[in-house]
């Protein structure tokens, strides 16, 4: 079945083995320039889920939280934590947009701080505490998002992306 823009898919990530497995794989699907939302509480694992994406994508320095300095950069993706943001006209003062609109992967937590200032996503990912684990809801918000959704689904093999 596809799902069109708009539309979820829900994952059960019942330890932190089974949400690395998820990162990796997505990986292989993720596209240069994508914009993915990472909402969910605190403690809910979007920071955890950035970390291991980028280990999986064979980074190997320091991954670090954005929690303080509002975006850490990689080679290819940008991570951003908007949750200290007061303003979102902050975003500009930092040079936000000059990681949107090419081929710089964001990951971007607490999007509704920026409201104004973010590109609109691609993909929501939506994550909840469900006991020891997490459930994480995907929504396509774009047809990017949708492609990205149908490669994920069909399990694609497609080389990886330059992360």
């Amino acid at each position: 079945m596809d799902t069109p823009p708009g539309q979820s898919i829900a994952i059960d990530l019942p330890d932190p083995g089974a949400t690395r497995e998820f990162a990796s794989g997505m990986v292989d699907v993720l596209e240069p320039g994508t914009v993915v939302y990472l909402k969910g509480t605190l403690g809910t694992g979007k920071t955890t889920f950035v970390r291991m994406f980028m280990e999986a994508a064979g980074y190997r320095g320091r991954i670090r939280s954005p929690t303080y300095t509002l975006v850490e950069v990689y080679p290819g993706v940008a991570h951003f934590d908007l949750y200290r943001l007061s303003d979102p006209e902050e975003l500009e003062w930092l040079g936000g947009r000059d990681y949107f609109g090419g081929d710089t992967l964001c990951f971007i937590e607490w999007p509704d701080k920026g409201t104004g200032y973010l590109p609109p996503a691609d993909l929501i990912f939506d994550l909840e505490v469900r006991g020891t684990g997490r459930r994480l809801v995907m929504t396509a918000c774009t047809e990017r998002g949708h492609r990205i959704l149908q490669k994920m689904k069909r399990g694609s093999s497609i080389s990886r992306p330059p992360f």
